[in-house]
């Protein structure tokens, strides 16, 4: 039964977050060349802070349309959260199909070091695929 069970794959969709000042920024990039609608964005973080177990609200964020080749920004994280760990739940609909996909953003990855330069954003920062 599990094996009849289509889960369409999510390919060229990626989660960046640059530095901007203080905070970092969350964006959604497209890399596809078809639009997405129907664009949910569902956020959190957690983890120890100075050996104390945190943890922030949940947000959901409706992006709507995110046409081809194009990004989105999502959020803000505050840099006191930044030491959590992030993650990004993704729904969207494609043809009638529902896709969603996880991208978790590691408490030791959101430093400078590992900024590269971003598809279609041009500036630098952090990306996962």
């Amino acid at each position: 039964m599990k094996k009849d069970i289509h889960i369409p794959k999510v390919q060229e969709i990626a989660f960046a977050v640059i530095e901007e000042g203080d905070d970092w920024v969350a964006y959604l990039i497209n890399m596809n060349n078809f639009s997405i609608e129907n664009t949910l964005v569902s956020s959190k973080g957690y983890g120890k802070i100075n050996n104390r177990q945190k943890k922030t609200t949940s947000f959901s964020h409706f992006l709507g349309k995110i046409e081809k080749k194009s990004y989105k920004k999502v959020e803000y994280i505050n840099k006191s959260v930044v030491g959590l760990t992030n993650e990004f739940f993704l729904t969207f609909y494609k043809d009638d199909l529902i896709y969603d996909k996880k991208y978790i953003f590691l408490p030791e990855s959101l430093i400078p070091k590992n900024k590269t330069k971003l598809p279609l954003i041009g500036s630098k920062g952090i990306m996962i695929k």
